[in-house]
């Protein structure tokens, strides 16, 4: 992967582990001039808004990243020309952005997209593969709708937008706001340890999970192709032909569809089944027909240095192990 992008990957980590107040943990790989994100560093985030309460307001930078509803301003101090915020929920929740005030020249250039999850250089999570929609119609742009889009959801617990201003004093302002999701589907966990299950009900999608850190992954349930009481056979030819199955996939980009296929199940288990896996990103992936009901639990934590750096003797898949 190339040095700009994966310092990029590791920004994300950073402001992930911040939001939990766990940046002093972080050691970053590769040297870093400056702190895109320096208002996280070094504690938690605000409680999200209770009901009732006031709601929470602050000035967005430049690159920032959210974990948290509440109203949100940016106004350009200076030409803004590459600005980018993350926004990411908790996994059972949709994300919704609505556009409260905006004050931009679109005939000068500036911009103000919103896209249906995270795009770092190309790529994307939901990747192409996974995503209901095509990538032309993940990306909502407002000096093409203006304000008769003037709320936009996402399909699953990220987005981002894109700005570019200017004019010094021109800006925006944006109220972001959290609503459940019944069937949670493409996912991106804001904890490095964790434990959840995938539920896919007679739909004919794929689901992927993402853990951006090394880890330990364990798969302790599997429900495939069930229907009328039967299920699935094993078969001697993998999961390729078959329309349910899960795969676990490792790598160091964000795109699932551009990583490495370890291991794929389409069967039932007879036990938990296990894996440590030394990338940078962890991704479980479960693809449905549409025929079942499927669903998968598993529970996955943080390598510890130690694992990482004595692979063979903890059993550590070696593919990522160069790059990082």
């Amino acid at each position: 992967m190339a040095p700009t992008f994966k310092l990029q990957c590791h920004f994300i980590l950073i402001c992930l582990l911040a939001l939990r107040g766990e940046s002093r943990y972080l050691e970053l790989r590769e040297a870093v001039d400056h702190d895109p994100f320096p208002h996280l560093a070094g504690g938690a985030s605000p409680k999200r808004e209770l009901e009732g309460e006031p709601l929470y307001r602050r000035a967005l930078r430049c690159v920032d990243m959210l974990s948290l509803q509440g109203q949100f301003t940016f106004t350009a101090d200076r030409p803004q020309l590459h600005c980018a915020t993350f926004f990411i929920a908790e996994p059972e929740e949709f994300i919704t952005i609505h556009y409260d005030l905006v004050s931009i020249d679109c005939l000068r250039g500036d911009i103000l997209q919103v896209f249906d999850g995270w795009i770092l250089k190309g790529e994307k999570f939901p990747s192409s593969q996974d995503h209901p929609f095509p990538t032309t119609e993940r990306y909502v742009d407002f000096c093409d709708s203006g304000l008769s889009r003037r709320s936009i959801r996402s399909s699953q617990n990220v987005a981002m937008i894109f700005f570019r201003v200017h004019e010094p004093g021109n800006g925006f302002t944006i109220t972001v706001k959290t609503e459940p999701n019944l069937f949670p589907c493409n996912i991106i966990s804001q904890t490095p340890n964790g434990r959840f299950t995938l539920v896919m009900p007679h739909q004919h999608r794929n689901c992927s999970f993402s853990i951006i850190y090394p880890v330990a992954i364990k798969i302790s349930d599997l429900t495939l192709g069930h229907l009328n009481g039967l299920q699935l056979k094993k078969s001697s030819a993998g999961c390729g032909g078959i329309g349910d199955f899960v795969e676990l996939l490792g790598g160091t980009g964000l795109d699932p569809s551009k990583m490495l296929l370890l291991a794929d199940l389409c069967y039932p288990l007879s036990g938990p089944a296990q894996m440590k896996v030394g990338c940078d990103h962890t991704v479980l992936r479960m693809v449905s027909s549409g025929k079942h009901i499927n669903r998968v639990t598993f529970e996955y934590r943080q390598l510890e240095p130690y694992e990482l750096e004595n692979p063979n003797g903890n059993s550590i898949q070696e593919f990522c192990l160069s790059t990082l």
